[in-house]
């Protein structure tokens, strides 16, 4: 039997249909799946990272001078590498089977083999080692470090093979993985550092406007798009990778660390310390929107996406009665 609607029925179904897509979309997009604890980790956690052939996470557990390993499989803490001084950057180098460590206080970079975290050696870059990238294509790490350097290591020997000297210290920076370029932000001189790492040097400086003390960054390659989260005032700049122009700009939480872009379902994941994690969605390269906000804990403001696993995680320090742990969140 055939069924017809009037056109105040066919309305009302429009309107119903709306409802639903509205609701559809305002699904969250980040479900917290466990916290895993992090018992006797005192103090400020830093950066992240991941092997995936075993499902190890390190943390840099700064305050505590420790790295912290967690089974991302088991949920648990499972080791921690100890007598480091104040680790804040790490990157798990693959086919060389490598672990790269960046001490704040000593200079140091230490390198541990992946699968015993027995030390093989340290490269002594004198002061503040920081942010630390691996360049899967070229066997490279990256560290940048003291009063404005990033040096180049190789990933298999651990031998220093130059340095590229910047306005001041480098934070957060990423690598092109279709080209030859790194993004640097370096916030004490207010700008980008644009290196090119065939010739080793730098070819350009841009800007960040009025918005200062730019930490993190996350870049969109495919669309030529850079991402800054600024703090003072707490902003996100996009800028033209071609240009350098910022094309477009958004409120986000105070004290961002850690900055994310997920490609798969154009959003942006930015970790702020004052205890949020602000989701932006990417409608086209050029406009960008607030969606969602997600509570975490004060001092929560960095973190690791994992697009292979559909998960971000978030470190938040021990504060009071609470203990330091590792938030788990799946992505859908």
């Amino acid at each position: 039997m055939r069924v017809r609607l009037t056109r105040e029925g066919r309305v009302v179904c429009f309107l119903l249909g709306l409802t639903c897509i509205s609701i559809t979309q305002a699904a969250p997009v980040l479900r917290l799946e466990q916290s895993i604890g992090l018992p006797g980790v005192n103090g400020r956690l830093d950066h992240l990272a991941v092997d995936l052939s075993t499902a190890r996470l390190f943390i840099c557990a700064l305050s505590n001078n420790s790295v912290e390993l967690v089974d991302l499989r088991k949920g648990a803490r499972v080791g921690s590498i100890t007598g480091l001084r104040n680790p804040q950057g790490v990157a798990y180098a693959t086919e060389p089977n490598r672990l790269y460590v960046a001490n704040a206080k000593s200079g140091v970079c230490n390198i541990y083999d992946g699968n015993s975290l027995a030390s093989l050696g340290q490269l002594n870059l004198k002061n503040d080692a920081d942010n630390v990238r691996y360049d899967s294509r070229a066997k490279r790490i990256y560290v940048g470090y003291g009063d404005g350097a990033i040096a180049t290591i190789d990933a298999i020997t651990g031998a220093q093979l130059g340095t590229v000297k910047l306005p001041a210290h480098p934070e957060s920076f990423q690598l092109e993985q279709h080209g030859s370029r790194i993004f640097a932000n370096v916030p004490s001189a207010g700008c980008i550092s644009v290196i090119d790492r065939t010739k080793g040097e730098v070819v350009a400086q841009w800007k960040t406007g009025l918005a200062f003390a730019n930490f993190p960054m996350a870049l969109d390659e495919s669309n030529r798009r850079l991402f800054i989260a600024c703090r003072s005032p707490a902003t996100l700049l996009v800028l033209d990778t071609e240009s350098g122009n910022i094309v477009a700009k958004t409120g986000i939480g105070g004290d961002a660390d850690d900055i994310f872009y997920d490609g798969k379902r154009r959003s942006l994941y930015v970790i702020c310390g004052s205890g949020e994690i602000d989701v932006i969605g990417q409608e086209d390269r050029d406009r960008y929107k607030a969606t969602e906000k997600i509570p975490t804990a004060p001092g929560a403001r960095t973190g690791l996406f994992i697009p292979e696993l559909n998960s971000l995680l978030v470190a938040v320090p021990n504060e009071g009665k609470r203990r330091a742990e590792i938030r788990h969140y799946t992505l859908h």
